[in-house]
């Protein structure tokens, strides 16, 4: 807060909560802020006073009789016109009791900051506080210091909405809505996608009102600010059913203009048509009725047709700012009045030749500009098509047990813990655990992979897949929005509603497009006037007109949103879930992909690899009685022993006399017979020779497996191995990723030559071994030193630190939680090729971004000079303003059909 000088209190002093007026000897208590006395006149308003001082704290420095010495911000917000040091105060929350010092320090090191404060209350659930920060507004804002806050581990309590924009309609409306938000005390940051027409809005709960954004909204221009609907089948056919709706009516309009003005261009110029000429000759009556009629007609196809032109123009004059539909209105608005005064008042003008009238341009721009709205529509409303087909997977009904009897309930009504009973060709309702019986199950709409997966008690299902053959029961474990497929909903819809960076230098170039076009046409207009050939008014008005018409921030504005929104779309199809538009440009250009190996190359967990016999016994032996000892040992192996020989159909035998030898192996008598299971030492001091298993052992485990001696009766039998394996698709897709020119690297605690003998397998490029969990990040950020784009994946809480370094983190989505939230693309199948694939959808994506933003720069940049005349020294070619309606029109609509293209996108070799 800003220094206040304090002075004696008054008589009577305002409760700053209530407003009440209170005699300041008699307040029930006081608090002091900065030298200020502050008085209460009851509990109630002192604790809501305590939870939140800043909502109070101007009204009651006033009503103390204090001036601050400089107008500070609530939170964020703070005028341009604030130079030097600002206080804040923000909330403070996940700093464990000893984390304020750190966060201090961390805060200190932040540049600008030159005064931090934290104040923490342990209370009984967690420790909650406040921050109070000096900063200078002009080398740091608000919202890095919040991100500095959550690096060191706190939070500031911040919520986020999604707010449905009604009046969008040029590429400058995103910038002026953000820059609204953005400026109001407790946003933190906000993000307007023109594509979907929602806007993201990061704030402080305790700071700013709901209400306050919805007017920041309605102040920055003619728009309406709703809040969206959350995701669900009757939201999207409601949002169809309004964009069917403005469809037809601006369809309407189109024919009605069409209507009009095709007789308005053939009657609009009859002395050039051969039976026409001698019908309606210059200077006639008939002609001047003719005319006459038609400026009647264009007026209603203005009022009609053309009325959300003018409306919008309107509208931004009230707000002082001007956008595409000012462009349009004055364009066609003066075409129609200068054919209005020369039909009216022809003497004013100094030749005949000044007195065309040119109706055909206001009526047929309209109708055009009109068509391509209307097609913009159209394809707009495909974006949410990704959307609708994952709300679409949802199963109607379940089928529950309650009460012993088995009921169909509508899916929302399943509660956590109930039964469901799934039987074959139906939909799973939602997440749980198999609890008895059995089934395939198709997963391919969820994880995109196509192989039906086995499920047994124990196993989890994923709801909106589907049963395939059995019938199984399981037990509800998320149910609602918690469910995967509600996740994978919310995090697409985040997704589309960010934005790219390269976006951010797109909307700064538009917000000065519009006023900048309309100088560009008044120059245009004043030097053909002055210096163009006569008639000269008519080809000054004939390029300031085209000029108006021409541009086109639309195309502009929509290039890169739509591409978002298809390209996560297409993403979450295929079972790729990228988080951010910042994530998808960036995997674009990555340069090294480093893999965990443990869980992402490979599956996670032992198998049995091998079976060696030697000296006389059968490898069916060998394993029925190691198995059979390892069923009464805690080794790590054993589990991966004891299932190879289960799955063999081998019958495992009774096991007596079962013993542990510690560092060496373990040892029993199964079937009247002593087994003895272990490394090389423990038969070296059993004086048991391993002959030629001794090279088999090294062999393999040089392939990175590790081989156990079985010896039976005090004689070598053979070997057992086991090893982590490579998943069936990692060798794929690691050579799918090197044929993309990436470099791949596997990282890895294991030894270097169990490591090195993986690398070779798979075919990466480098192998980092013997790694500590810690220092992954650290091999990151040394890949990063290189001058590299690195992308991290892995699956494990161990890989959360280096997937945060990373410029892209990929999280397996068999892996765990904490992996999943500190990556920026999640792979829902676990499988490496997804890998390869995220990376190809962000590359063709950020190429239809780039061929959207080249088409709309070369098109504004070569259109508006053809427009200004610039051709017509060299080839005497004149752009006519019908030409220029045609080109603005479709060039919108070229932008979001190239955008569509990407639903046609295959992953190569599919």
């Amino acid at each position: 807060m800003a220094r206040m000088t304090a002075q004696p209190p008054p008589t009577t002093v305002r409760d700053p909560v209530c407003g009440m007026q209170i005699a300041a000897a008699s307040a029930y208590a006081t608090r002091q802020v900065d030298g200020v006395d502050i008085h209460f006149c009851s509990p109630s308003c002192v604790e809501q006073f305590d939870a939140a001082p800043e909502r109070y704290l101007a009204p009651a420095a006033k009503s103390a009789g204090a001036v601050p010495a400089l107008v500070p911000s609530a939170t964020t917000g703070v005028p341009e016109t604030i130079s030097g040091p600002v206080r804040i105060e923000l909330p403070l929350t996940g700093v464990g009791r000893s984390g304020g010092r750190a966060l201090e320090q961390v805060l200190r090191t932040t540049p600008g900051v030159t005064k931090v404060t934290v104040n923490l209350q342990d209370g009984r659930a967690e420790v909650r506080g406040r921050v109070y920060l000096e900063y200078d507004p002009a080398q740091v804002g608000v919202g890095q210091l919040v991100q500095a806050i959550r690096a060191a581990g706190g939070d500031t309590g911040s919520a986020s909405l999604v707010w449905k924009v009604r009046g969008l309609y040029c590429a400058e409306c995103v910038t002026r809505i953000e820059d609204a938000l953005k400026a109001t005390p407790g946003v933190l940051d906000a993000a307007m996608n023109a594509a979907t027409e929602e806007v993201q809005v990061e704030y402080l709960p305790s700071a700013v009102r709901l209400e306050a954004l919805r007017q920041a909204v309605e102040t920055a221009g003619p728009y309406q600010a709703v809040p969206a609907a959350a995701p669900s089948e009757s939201a999207l056919d409601k949002e169809a059913a309004g964009q069917e709706r403005e469809y037809r009516s601006l369809m309407r309009k189109w024919w009605f203009g069409f209507a009009v003005g095709a007789p308005t261009m053939v009657l609009s110029y009859p002395y050039l048509i051969p039976g026409l000429r001698d019908l309606f000759p210059r200077g006639s009556t008939q002609l001047w009725v003719m005319w006459m009629l038609m400026g009647v007609a264009s007026l209603a196809v203005m009022a009609y047709s053309g009325s959300q032109f003018f409306t919008g123009m309107w509208q931004g004059l009230k707000h002082r700012q001007a956008t595409m539909h000012t462009l349009i209105a004055v364009g066609t608005g003066i075409a129609w009045l200068y054919s209005t005064v020369a039909l009216l008042f022809p003497q004013i003008f100094p030749s005949e030749e000044f007195t065309d009238v040119y109706y055909d341009v206001t009526v047929v721009v309209t109708a055009l500009v009109v068509l391509g709205l209307a097609l913009e529509v159209k394809a707009k409303g495909r974006t949410s098509e990704a959307i609708r087909k994952l709300i679409g997977l949802q199963a109607r009904t379940a089928r529950v047990v309650r009460d012993g009897a088995e009921l169909d309930i509508p899916v929302e009504e399943v509660l956590v813990g109930d039964v469901v009973i799934v039987r074959p060709g139906e939909k799973i309702p939602v997440d749980g655990l198999v609890l008895e019986g059995g089934s395939a199950v198709d997963e391919s709409m969820i994880t995109g992979e196509s192989i039906p997966v086995a499920k047994g008690p124990g196993n989890e299902v994923i709801g909106a897949t589907l049963n395939t053959t059995g019938s199984f029961r399981f037990q509800a474990t998320k149910v609602g929005k918690d469910t995967a497929l509600a996740n994978i909903i919310r995090m697409v819809q985040d997704a589309q509603g960010s934005k790219v960076p390269i976006q951010r230098v797109v909307d700064s170039v538009s917000a000065y497009f519009t006023p900048g076009v309309m100088i560009l046409a008044v120059v245009g207009f004043v030097i053909w006037y002055d210096f163009g050939p006569q008639p000269a008014l008519a080809f000054a008005l004939i390029v300031g007109v085209t000029t108006l018409i021409i541009a086109c921030p639309c195309a502009l504005g929509m290039a890169t949103p739509m591409s978002l929104t298809t390209g996560v779309g297409l993403g979450a199809q295929n079972g790729i879930l990228i988080r951010s538009g910042n994530a998808l440009q960036t995997a674009a250009r990555l340069q090294t992909i480093i893999l965990d190996k443990t869980g992402t190359i490979t599956k996670g967990k032992p198998e049995l690899t091998n079976v060696v016999a030697d000296n006389g016994f059968e490898e069916d032996e060998v394993l029925r009685l190691t198995a059979a000892v390892e069923r009464s040992s805690e080794h790590p192996l054993a589990g991966a022993i004891l299932e190879g020989a289960l799955a063999q159909g081998l019958a495992l035998p009774a096991v007596a006399n079962f013993s542990a030898i510690p560092g060496h192996g373990v040892e029993a008598d199964v079937a009247g017979r002593h087994v003895l299971l272990g490394n090389a030492k423990l038969m070296a001091d059993r004086g048991i020779p391993l002959g030629r298993l001794e090279a088999e052992s090294q062999r393999l485990a040089d392939d990175g497996k590790t081989p156990m001696f079985v010896a039976i009766d005090g004689r070598a039998a053979g070997i057992i191995a086991a090893a982590d394996t490579v998943k069936e698709d990692s060798v794929a897709a690691i050579a799918a990723l090197k044929r993309e020119g990436l470099e791949v690297v596997m990282i890895t605690g294991d030894n270097r030559r169990t490591a090195a003998a993986i690398g070779r397998q798979v075919g990466v490029d480098r192998v980092l071994a013997e790694v500590l969990p810690q220092d992954k990040a650290h091999n990151v950020q040394k890949l990063q030193l290189e001058g590299k784009k690195v992308g991290m994946v892995g699956d494990g809480i161990n890989d959360a630190p280096a997937l945060a370094q990373a410029d892209v983190g990929f999280a397996i989505g068999t892996g765990t939680d904490v992996a999943i939230e500190s990556s920026d693309i999640t792979l829902i199948s676990g499988s490496l090729r997804g890998v390869a694939a995220a990376i190809a959808i962000s590359q063709a994506t950020m190429r239809n971004v780039y061929q959207n933003l080249f088409g709309a720069f070369v098109y504004n940049s070569l259109g508006i000079p053809v427009a200004l005349g610039l051709l017509y020294p060299f080839t005497g070619l004149l752009l006519s303003p019908l030409m220029a309606a045609l080109a603005m029109s479709f060039s919108s609509v070229t932008v979001i059909a190239n955008a569509n293209r990407l639903k046609r996108w295959k992953l190569s070799g599919e």
